[in-house]
């Protein structure tokens, strides 16, 4: 789908952080130009000059987030000097742990975060990283902080609810003073641009990724393609390095043989914050569509949500189905969904964790859509005890209805 149709959805001069303005002519000139700002070509040719440290150099684990963990790697370790926590792939353990120290009628996202939190203790870190977040997502890290010391654990704890409503420059002396208090501001500014503009490339290669892996000639080739350009993005130390993985994965990605059909089979992705994204949160739900044959696209993500994110141009997209902002995901979710129907596509999968209330709240209004347009909705909501097979099971079910309904 062409990238200008988002634009009566998501306001990018309106959305983007006052710090990524200033900057954006940075981002340009190393695009362009082998004639960088004194501090990226220092940084861009290696260069690093060594400091005396007031304290121990960090060791700073976030929780598990989809692709993620890649610029999370960046910031701590480009932006913030420090060391990073690279937490291996959740198991069934990790749930278990966090559901463990959890209240039972916490939602799922929580008993997840908790989770990788613990393993990330007994991997050695010494500095955890909650974000801030329009949901409970925003109080989860002064609860999770009080739980894990009641474990026995000692740790500090960065909480970006603490400055949620700060501008960036002020968010990075934040962590200055949480992490390291001899950064270099001019340096580590620099270089959150680039973990900004990273955040957007990976996002732009998923997009991709979800649209035509399912169409694979050779079964994996596509994910080994991903892997590869997930391992150069971990490589990643100046803009230009980002600029030629960038480049290079998009192309390798578009190079896969593909046997594509005429009208494929197209689903679209909406929901919570949390479990949509994660595929360890929604059971690897994309992994099985591609398995099936299926084209997906999934607004929802860190660029739409979080760096080019307007409630109010949303919100004026779907004014005959919401006049107020329900929550964190409502608008993007109907929105988006919206979109999916008015595209053409067949059918569309909406996540969410048991209990979530902004994804109860908007069910009314996809129930609208999904009459107003003929486009079928499977509502799937998850806790801990969410089984493989009984998702697998109402997949097969979705599938086959929009296949037997595109036939006909």
């Amino acid at each position: 789908m062409p990238n200008d149709k988002s634009k009566h959805l998501i306001n990018t001069g309106e959305a983007l952080d006052n710090l990524k303005r200033v900057y954006t002519d940075i981002r340009t000139s190393v695009a362009n130009s082998d004639s960088l700002p004194e501090p990226l070509y220092r940084m861009r040719k290696g260069v690093k000059k060594e400091r005396p440290r007031s304290g121990k150099r960090r060791k700073v684990a976030f929780m598990r987030y989809g692709y993620y963990d890649i610029a999370f790697r960046f910031f701590v370790e480009e932006c913030l000097d420090a060391d990073f926590v690279r937490l291996p792939e959740a198991t069934r353990r990790t749930l278990e742990l966090g559901t463990l120290n959890s209240n039972d009628y916490v939602c799922a996202p929580f008993k997840h975060i908790l989770g990788d939190y613990i393993e990330a203790l007994e991997l050695g870190a010494d500095t955890l990283v909650q974000f801030s977040g329009p949901c409970r997502l925003g109080y989860y890290g002064e609860l999770q902080e009080s739980i894990l010391r009641d474990m026995g654990y000692e740790f500090q704890m960065v909480n970006f609810s603490e400055v949620s409503e700060k501008s960036a420059k002020e968010t990075v002396q934040y962590c200055k003073k949480k992490i390291n208090p001899d950064l270099s501001m001019p340096g580590a500014i620099a270089k959150f641009v680039v973990a900004l503009e990273m955040i957007e490339s990976l996002d732009r290669f998923n997009d991709l990724y979800l649209e035509v892996a399912g169409f694979e000639e050779e079964p994996g080739a596509c994910k080994k393609v991903r892997k590869a350009y997930f391992d150069d993005m971990m490589q990643v130390k100046t803009m230009q390095d980002l600029l030629t993985a960038q480049k290079k994965g998009m192309e390798a990605l578009e190079a896969v043989p593909k046997r594509i059909p005429n009208d494929p089979i197209r689903v679209g992705l909406v929901g919570e914050y949390f479990t949509a994204v994660d595929a360890h949160s929604n059971l690897g739900i994309e992994d099985k569509l591609q398995a099936m044959g299926v084209s997906m696209a999934r607004m929802l993500n860190m660029t739409s949500r979080n760096l080019r994110y307007n409630e109010k141009n949303l919100r004026a997209g779907i004014s005959e189905y919401v006049e107020y902002d329900m929550g964190p995901t409502s608008s993007l979710t109907l929105a988006a969904a919206k979109r999916y129907a008015e595209e053409g596509f067949d059918g569309i999968v909406h996540m969410k964790s048991s209990g979530c209330t902004p994804e109860i709240d908007v069910m009314p209004a996809l129930q609208r859509i999904s009459k107003d347009y003929n486009i079928p909705i499977l509502y799937l909501s998850y806790d801990s005890q969410t089984s493989d097979t009984g998702l697998d099971t109402r997949l097969e079910a979705f599938y086959d209805m929009i296949a037997m309904g595109k036939a006909r």
